[in-house]
């Protein structure tokens, strides 16, 4: 199963649920019809919005916030089986080798989700690099690692 994110709280009294998600392809996996995960038990979307942070879902079969209420603080998940995801996963990417052509610069420690866009968190030898993760940086990415296309003051050596 695949981490989605964390269900923080109900709204209203209509058994609507308020997720707090970073996942890069929400937009494919909050749609009506598609089954989420609380606890190995399947809750499938009845409707969804956004609203500010959040991503608000009812689901089928609960109705009022009493039926949803023991939800609230849950991790939610997904079966990674279910989707056909046009990319690599981010939690696929977490430590891969980053490569600047033949030459290692680190390994992939996480990847922050600013609100204007992702960037690379790379741990170097003696210090962590950020990149923006965008078609314009990005080479390359495979089994074997990331591949960069570097431009001059983006990487800084010692």
């Amino acid at each position: 199963m695949l981490y989605l994110g964390k269900l923080v709280n109900t709204h209203g009294l209509k058994g609507e649920v308020k997720i707090l998600s970073d996942f890069k392809y929400k937009n494919l996996v909050f749609t009506k019809g598609n089954t989420l995960y609380i606890d190995n038990t399947p809750y499938k979307i009845k409707t969804y919005r956004s609203h500010q942070k959040f991503d608000m879902v009812t689901f089928e079969n609960y109705e009022n916030i009493e039926d949803v209420i023991s939800l609230k603080n849950k991790n939610i998940y997904i079966k990674k089986e279910d989707y056909n995801f046009p990319g690599p996963l981010n939690e696929e990417l977490y430590g891969k080798n980053v490569y600047d052509g033949n030459k290692l610069i680190g390994t992939l420690k996480e990847i922050n989700n600013t609100s204007h866009q992702e960037l690379l968190v790379i741990a170097g030898k003696t210090k962590e690099y950020l990149v923006p993760y965008v078609k314009p940086f990005i080479q390359k990415i495979t089994n074997d690692g990331i591949y960069l296309n570097v431009i001059e003051g983006l990487i800084d050596e010692d």
